[in-house]
């Protein structure tokens, strides 16, 4: 994984392009442009581990091209949980619960990152209020759609979740 800039970007990063995708979707062209250009780019080639389990969680990424697993680390235990594509985003929970990742994330492929740091985040809520509302709304319309995938994992395990310890 090596960070690269805008212009050395060997994919269509238009933003036509970007609104295809869930986070990116309904965000006005300027805001896009902004997390681009503000945002640290990265080109990942298969293999790549894009953040290690225990990490600090200071930044979340968005999938501009290719696609990441995300494997969960729980009491001992590695179990690839999901796979990230593009116009989603992974890392977000942890920047914004404030703990350390959860969990480790590889590159299945060749593709292209864009790393949100939490400076940048509040950044571009004070640069672009109402876009802002809207990247929260898709971030958190993507976490909604896992958790009713896990729900019905839960449900099809017959799991009953216990009380959370935090």
């Amino acid at each position: 994984m090596h960070s690269i800039l805008v212009s050395e970007s060997p994919y269509d990063i238009s933003t036509a392009i970007l609104k295809t995708g869930s986070i990116f979707g309904a965000l006005s062209d300027n805001a896009i442009d902004f997390l681009i250009n503000h945002g640290q780019l990265h080109l990942v080639s298969q293999h790549d581990e894009i953040f290690a389990y225990d990490g600090k969680g200071e930044s979340f990424h968005l999938v501009l091209h290719g696609s990441l697993d995300y494997f969960k680390h729980h009491d001992g235990k590695l179990t690839r949980t999901r796979t990230i594509r593009f116009g989603e985003a992974i890392g977000f929970v942890s920047m914004i619960a404030l703990h350390n990742r959860v969990g480790s994330v590889y590159a299945l492929e060749e593709g292209l990152l864009l790393e949100v740091n939490s400076q940048l985040f509040s950044d571009f809520h004070d640069q672009y209020p109402f876009d802002f509302g809207i990247l929260l709304m898709n971030l958190s319309r993507d976490m909604a759609r896992i958790i009713r995938v896990l729900s019905n994992e839960l449900v099809e395990n017959n799991v009953i979740v216990k009380k959370s310890e935090n």
